[in-house]
């Protein structure tokens, strides 16, 4: 019995900290409860254009100037839901000169409750549905949340695999607005 509980508490720790494997994927190699960080050779971040759950078109190339985070995350993925509200404060203390997009990788199973779930968070940043091109124009989404830092000038600074703490966030984009 005492196994079996510390398993189950073993996989809880692993889902809810680390990351959810996107569905019919497999995970990247990281320690539980880490993000995996994997700094980009600033490579330029592809544009894309995508349709918002408020029905409007948004593209990335509508926020050169700005440093943008682009998460890929869902709504059943419980790291994806705890790291929302950082994006959230983020998004409104640094809102002159970073654009948060989130893009909902959730499918037809999951993908109506998507306007709800945000207007429940109180998302206050643009969510996108994702489509197989800008997956794999980013280079593939094994796990999620999966989050990248692009600069002013539209180059990938960052690379994140899993939750990302708040205060390593405001650590980059200080950095990104004060080079600029």
């Amino acid at each position: 019995m005492i196994k079996v509980l510390a398993s189950v508490i073993i996989l809880f720790y692993a889902v809810t900290v680390a990351g959810c494997e996107k569905e019919n994927e497999t995970r990247a190699s990281q320690t539980p409860g880490t993000a995996a960080v994997q700094q980009d050779n600033t490579s330029k971040a592809p544009d894309f254009t995508l349709s918002s759950v408020n029905g409007e078109d948004v593209s990335l190339s509508d926020y050169k100037g700005k440093v943008v985070i682009v998460d890929f995350w869902a709504t059943w993925c419980p790291p994806c839901r705890k790291g929302i509200p950082d994006l959230i404060s983020l998004q409104n203390e640094y809102k002159d000169k970073v654009a948060v997009i989130g893009i909902s990788l959730d499918r037809e199973n999951t993908k109506a409750s998507v306007p709800s779930f945000t207007d429940k968070m109180g998302i206050n940043y643009p969510v996108v549905y994702f489509n197989d091109k800008v997956i794999t124009d980013f280079g593939g989404v094994n796990a999620i949340p999966t989050t990248f830092i692009i600069d002013q000038d539209g180059n990938i600074v960052k690379k994140i695999v899993g939750l990302y703490p708040k205060s390593e966030y405001e650590n980059k984009i200080k950095e990104l607005i004060n080079k600029s």
